[in-house]
């Protein structure tokens, strides 16, 4: 059966920003007086694809349980406001190849983010008419596979296929029963997957 939508992860799928979420991450450790070697975007990068504050808590494992919230709260709003401002790296090929998607079938972003975060994307990159809709863990606490659920049910998604780089991602889609697209480029590596690209404009090749 032809894919009928395409469902994304957000970071190491269509973008990076971890440098300057470690930038971001840096400036509220320094307000908080927390003392330590300074986050790096490879910090960031091991953490990403985790719930924010699970992502908080992998960083920073030393920490007492009171301070990571104060500290997941407070990275996260620093990352929209920084991402807001300064954006991330998008993919080769993702900014030319989204409207092209788009115009063969709907396209849904699923993150483990913070709330606010792919509106971030969404308005830093200039593709947020391509997508029709997005969930993440910020807005649910719920994980990636019940927030994948969500959209499918909504949108009332005939085969979908979920893009990620991770296999978490990876995960999610098996819980769904969606094929699992991975793209080589992103943070981690995965059991396995129905489909495999190594260029972002690939995925067009999946559509015919």
């Amino acid at each position: 059966m032809r894919p009928g939508a395409l469902v994304f992860d957000l970071d190491g799928t269509l973008w990076d920003t971890t440098g300057t979420c470690a930038d971001a991450w840096n400036r509220v450790l320094a307000r908080l007086g927390i003392v330590g070697a300074p986050v790096t975007a490879d910090d960031v990068r091991r953490v990403s694809g985790q719930p924010h504050r699970e992502a908080i808590r992998r960083a920073f494992p030393d920490l007492p349980e009171e301070t990571i919230d104060v500290l997941a709260m407070e990275t996260a709003e620093e990352d929209n406001r920084a991402i807001a401002a300064h954006g991330g790296i998008l993919y080769p090929g993702v900014r030319e190849t989204i409207p092209l998607l788009r115009a063969r079938v709907p396209l849904l972003i699923v993150s483990n983010c913070q709330r606010g975060y792919i509106e971030t994307f969404l308005g830093w990159s200039g593709l947020g008419s391509s997508f029709v809709d997005h969930e993440c863990w910020g807005n649910t606490g719920a994980t990636k596979g019940a927030n994948l659920a969500a959209v499918v049910q909504r949108n009332a998604l005939r085969a979908p296929l979920f893009v990620g780089d991770t296999d978490g991602d990876r995960a999610a889609a098996d819980e769904n029963r969606v094929p699992f697209v991975h793209v080589t480029w992103g943070y981690g590596d995965v059991a396995r997957h129905d489909h495999r690209i190594e260029r972002f404009a690939d995925l067009a090749s999946l559509l015919a």
